[in-house]
C-alpha cells in the first residue's frame, strides 16, 4: 500500500467516526452500514504495517514550460525529472557507503536500486508524483532508506542555497557527495534557462522557489566557483575519533586550538586511524572547505594524509 491510499483509508475511518457520533441512536439501518464498514476500515488499518508504506514525493514546476494546473512542456519534463532523478541516485550512492566505486564522473552505480518511480500527476500547479522504492517487507521496522535521506537533503539544499546562510549551506557537505550537489545545480541550471521554478514536497515538509529570482540566486550559491578547497597542513594529534559518525577532534601545536571535522567515507580503512595515531604527534593534510563566508569545514581524504612527527 503507497501512502495515498492510507491516507485515503485512515481519513475515510476519521469521516465514518464522526458520522456515527451525529447518527441519532434510533437510525438502525443507518448506523448499522456505517458500523459495518469503519469495522472494514479499522480491521484494514490494523493489517497494515506503517514502516511498509510505499512513500511518495512530489515534484511540481511553475513557469514559462508550464500552463497552470493544465499541462507542461514534454521536452522540459523529461529532461527536468532526469536531472533530479540523477542527483537522487547520487546522494543515495554516497550515502550507501559504496566506496571505491563512487567518483565524480561517469555512471552512478547501481542507480536502479534507488530509482524513482513516476506514478501520477500533482494536483495544483503542474508536476508529478514520484514513488520511492518499496520497504523491504521482510524487516518489520526497516530504517528510513537513504533514497529518503536523499530526497530530504535535496529539499534542504534547496531552502538553504535560497533562503540559508552559508554556515547553514556547508553543513549540508556532511551528507551530499560534491557530485551530487554538481547534479543539483545543473536541475538549478535548467530550470533558470528555462524560465522556470520548482517545489518540492516529501514527508510533510514543503519547499518552493518563490521567483526566478530565487532560482537564480541559489544556483549561483551553488556554483562551484562559490566553494573554495584548500589542503593545509596542521602539527598536533588527534585527541578523539568517532568511527560510527566518521567525525574527529584534532588538537593544534601551536595554539592548542581543537579542530572538529569529518573523516571522508571514501575512506576503506578507517579503524586504522586509532591505534596508528590517536594521541600521538602528528602532520596532518586536512582539506579545508568553505562555501561564501562559511567557517571553514575540515575534511580528512586519506590516511596517506597522516605522518607520524619526527
Amino acid at each position: 500500500m503507497n501512502a495515498l491510499m492510507y491516507a485515503n483509508l485512515s481519513a475515510e475511518g476519521n469521516t465514518l467516526k464522526e458520522l456515527l457520533a451525529n447518527t441519532p441512536q434510533e437510525n438502525v439501518i443507518d448506523r448499522y452500514g456505517l458500523e459495518n464498514r469503519l469495522e472494514e476500515v479499522e480491521s484494514c488499518l490494523e493489517s497494515i504495517n506503517p514502516y511498509h508504506i510505499v512513500k511518495r514525493a512530489k515534484l511540481t514546476f511553475r513557469g514559462n514550460p508550464v500552463i497552470g494546473s493544465e499541462a507542461i512542456s514534454a521536452s522540459f519534463a523529461t529532461k527536468a525529472t532526469k536531472i533530479f532523478s540523477d542527483a537522487i541516485s547520487a546522494i543515495s550512492a554516497i550515502s550507501a557507503g559504496m566506496t571505491g566505486e563512487f567518483h565524480f564522473k561517469g555512471k552512478t552505480p547501481h542507480s536502479n536500486l534507488n530509482q524513482l518511480m513516476i506514478t501520477g500527476t500533482a494536483i495544483g500547479s503542474f508536476g508529478f508524483e514520484l514513488e520511492l522504492p518499496r520497504p523491504n517487507q521482510g524487516d518489520l521496522v526497516p530504517e528510513i532508506s537513504i533514497t529518503e535521506k536523499a530526497i530530504n537533503n535535496v529539499r534542504m539544499l534547496f531552502e538553504l542555497a535560497a533562503t540559508g546562510t552559508d554556515d547553514e549551506l556547508i553543513d549540508l557537505l556532511d551528507e551530499i557527495h560534491p557530485r551530487a550537489i554538481a547534479k543539483i545545480h545543473e536541475f538549478l541550471g535548467f530550470l533558470d534557462e528555462q524560465d522556470a521554478r520548482c517545489g518540492l514536497e516529501f514527508d510533510n515538509h514543503f519547499f518552493r522557489f518563490q521567483d526566478s529570482k530565487q532560482v537564480a540566486f541559489a544556483l549561483s550559491r551553488l556554483n562551484e566557483e562559490n566553494f573554495v578547497e584548500k589542503v593545509i597542513p596542521y602539527k598536533g594529534f588527534f585527541q578523539g575519533i568517532l568511527l560510527s559518525t566518521h567525525s574527529f577532534e584534532f588538537k593544534t601545536e601551536i595554539d592548542s586550538d581543537v579542530i572538529k571535522g569529518k573523516i571522508s567515507s571514501d575512506i576503506p580503512n578507517k579503524d586504522l586511524i586509532n591505534p596508528a595515531w590517536l594521541f600521538k604527534p602528528v602532520i596532518v593534510n586536512f582539506t579545508v572547505v568553505t562555501i561564501g563566508n562559511s567557517r571553514p569545514k575540515f575534511i580528512l581524504k586519506s590516511l596517506d594524509n597522516i605522518s607520524l612527527k619526527k
